[in-house]
């Protein structure tokens, strides 16, 4: 069996390693700076199991224009990429219609639940089923008309067979005491999983590969070719997996292929662990942000930036977050944080790529997945391991398909 060559030491890419590793395949992971430097590094830690509906959606869109209205709010475009990011907002235009969100509420479900049942057989498999947290969401709504506008939302996901309960505001205190009065509804999905750290996490996953006998190279990736993948230290051999996160749409259109990825930047602060007696991840869905309980801290953040890779990160968005955070949770200590931003791979859809780039049966695509990659690690990972094998995967992939958008240069 040739050897796989994975491009991104992510979590969806060392998910995706040790699940060839687990089928016999010979495995080489190559990174421009090695396990979890990127998103998987500094997302919230969510397995967001319940997080069927797309970013793309008639909800967003009323939304959107007062979002936007706010440099620092859960949605913001910088001046500077408007222009350059006006194609991908079209076709994400598109796809709020509601025959579309549909479409993709249904392909979403699919790989979520798929997702789901790996999770705990690969933690297992890995060495990490330590890490692993079930102490669910509380989605907290201000006043009865933002709750009530959430409503076709939870219908949607009980149409999908989700769990969730609403709340007044003594059984949230009940779950997650210390939140302002202002929030006077609420929402509780148990199904809503975390994981103790995600550096870690995507840490421990580079060990076991290794352990397993993989190869772990830092190197630029610069090229694909048709049978392998040009790097700044030489040219390597064998059929790829490409999960650069953020960076995967350079690598396809090395090959002639055009894919609509952009980023969401995302912004945190990561405070002491004392900062806050939190037992849930609890989420401030009209201000676009989390706090979550790590083994490292509290980690405050969220909201959309869509302003490409080379813009410096504005840092204003983390504090925005954190002063917010303190006025929800009167209680907050936040002194001592540590902020960070980083890339979360975006399709317009919000589906990710997941199966062979067009033309090209030597590469198998598994990025996209916005704010996601945790979540759906372990599917994609699935998924990448029967395609590579020869298998029937588990779920239909014509959703996830690279060919989708069909461009070609």
């Amino acid at each position: 069996m040739p050897d796989m060559i994975v491009i991104g030491a992510g979590v969806v890419g060392l998910s995706s390693a040790l699940a060839l590793q687990a089928r016999g395949v010979p495995v080489t992971v190559i990174d421009r700076e090695g396990p979890a430097a990127g998103a998987s590094a500094g997302n919230a830690g969510a397995f967001a199991f319940t997080d069927i509906l797309p970013l793309a959606s008639p909800g967003i869109l009323r939304k959107a224009p007062r979002w936007l209205l706010d440099p620092l709010g859960p949605l913001s475009v910088p001046p500077a990429y408007a222009l350059r990011i006006a194609p991908w907002m079209l076709r994400f235009w598109r796809a709020c219609s509601p025959a579309r969100v549909a479409a993709s509420t249904t392909a979403q479900t699919a790989l979520m639940d798929l997702s789901r049942a790996e999770l705990e057989p690969f933690l297992e498999a890995t060495g990490t089923r330590a890490m692993l947290r079930k102490e669910g969401n509380l989605q907290v709504y201000e006043g009865q008309a933002e709750f009530d506008a959430s409503l076709p939302g939870w219908q949607a996901r009980a149409d999908h067979g989700i769990d969730f309960r609403h709340m007044t505001p003594e059984e949230m205190a009940g779950i997650q005491p210390g939140l302002s009065p202002r929030f006077t509804h609420g929402t509780f999905t148990p199904g809503w999983f975390s994981i103790a750290d995600p550096r870690d996490y995507v840490l421990a996953l580079a060990q076991r590969f290794r352990a397993n006998g993989g190869r772990i190279v830092i190197t630029q990736a610069t090229a694909l070719t048709d049978d392998g993948v040009v790097t700044d230290t030489g040219r390597m051999r064998g059929r790829v997996v490409l999960a650069a996160g953020a960076f995967s749409h350079r690598l396809a259109r090395t090959l002639g292929v055009r894919i609509p990825l952009e980023t969401e930047r995302g912004y945190n602060t990561t405070l002491p662990g004392d900062a806050f007696d939190l037992r849930t991840q609890v989420t401030f869905g009209g201000h676009g942000f989390v706090v979550t309980r790590l083994s490292t801290g509290i980690r405050v953040g969220g909201a959309v930036e869509l302003g490409g890779l080379t813009l410096p990160p504005n840092f204003r968005r983390s504090q925005a977050m954190l002063d917010k955070a303190a006025a929800f949770l009167p209680g907050l200590k936040t002194t001592g944080g540590t902020q960070w931003m980083g890339f979360r791979p975006s399709l317009p859809d919000s589906l990710p790529a997941i199966g062979p780039l067009p033309g090209q049966a030597n590469v198998l695509c598994a990025f996209g997945h916005g704010h996601l990659g945790l979540t759906q690690s372990a599917g994609t990972a699935r998924i990448v391991a029967d395609l590579a094998t020869g298998a029937t995967p588990p779920i239909d992939l014509a959703p996830f398909s690279p060919a989708r958008f069909r461009r070609m240069l």
